[in-house]
């Protein structure tokens, strides 16, 4: 007669009980089986992905550490030619000392502001300035000569510095340079010129340049490689 519980096998309050005799399944964690896995991004997908966090990273390193400059004109010949390409240290002064004989880069002074231009013209700007394919539009490149308090003068083809002449091996044959001064370089400032003497706007004509301007110092060139060497 029965009281209502099914036989072994049968349910209670809806659990089914096993079988007498049964083994418990075992979890498929449990026996050594490797997890499904992850599927990776298709190609199409991963590649931009890529490209676009290389390109951020070279703008990051652009903004804050080296950057890459591409040399217009020939005010810096022979030590430059047009279409070198230098690398930049941003920091070089903010662990150093500014010195004279440093080629640096430096914002232009002869302009108060930079054009205006559009998130996309900027945005375009500072990826191919970052791989040095373009120039800075606001940016010039020089030699220090003269440091804060310093005089300088130039008589008969041959700079002074407080009285004495300083030796330029530098200087591109056949530079002319013009008498000029004396000045005393204001604190915080310095006296710069390029290697080309014949063939460079610099402090003779825009007078001495405020420190805090100087983006960095170009310390080699990178391109062409039969030219790669140190500043």
């Amino acid at each position: 007669m029965s009281d209502g519980l099914g036989d072994t096998g049968g349910s209670v309050d809806g659990v089914t009980a096993p079988d007498s005799g049964s083994v418990a399944p075992v979890p498929a964690e449990a026996d050594g089986a490797p997890e499904p896995k992850k599927h990776a991004l298709p190609f199409w997908l991963e590649l931009p992905l890529l490209i676009l966090a290389a390109l951020l990273i070279a703008v990051v390193i652009k903004t804050f550490f080296f950057q890459a400059f591409w040399i217009p004109s020939s005010s810096m010949e022979d030590t430059l030619q047009i279409d070198d390409r230098v690398m930049v240290n941003k920091l070089a002064y903010r662990i150093g000392d500014l010195q004279r004989g440093h080629v640096v880069v430096f914002d232009d002074p002869r302009i108060d502001a930079a054009p205006e231009e559009t998130l996309f013209e900027a945005s375009r700007r500072n990826i191919t300035e970052a791989i040095g394919l373009s120039v800075p539009r606001t940016e010039f490149i020089k030699r220090v000569i003269g440091l804060p308090g310093e005089r300088v003068e130039i008589v008969e083809n041959q700079v002074f510095i407080d009285g004495a002449p300083i030796d330029e091996p530098y200087l591109k044959a056949g530079s002319l340079m013009p008498d000029f001064g004396p000045i005393i370089v204001p604190d915080g400032e310095m006296f710069v010129m390029g290697d080309n003497r014949n063939s460079s706007q610099d402090s003779r004509y825009f007078g001495s340049v405020a420190t805090d301007t100087v983006v960095g110092r170009a310390f080699v060139i990178m391109w062409p490689i039969s030219r790669w060497s140190g500043l």
